[in-house]
């Protein structure tokens, strides 16, 4: 899923970038970085956005 498929997402169910960083517990610019580029999420709290939003796959091992 693309940022832009996120964006449109949340557009079609009425929902805000904040109430969803709330909803998950966390910080809203840091979601707002993720979806904007603004950072590579490739580890920490970004990778964990990145892949709660869709946007990557998890990485962990079974």
């Amino acid at each position: 899923m693309t940022p832009e498929q996120v964006k449109r997402r949340f557009r079609q169910q009425g929902k805000t970038v904040t109430s969803w960083a709330q909803e998950h517990g966390f910080n809203r610019n840091q979601v707002y970085q993720v979806l904007n580029g603004q950072c590579k999420a490739n580890y920490g709290k970004a990778y964990e956005i990145a892949v709660k939003l869709g946007l990557k796959t998890s990485n962990i091992a079974a």
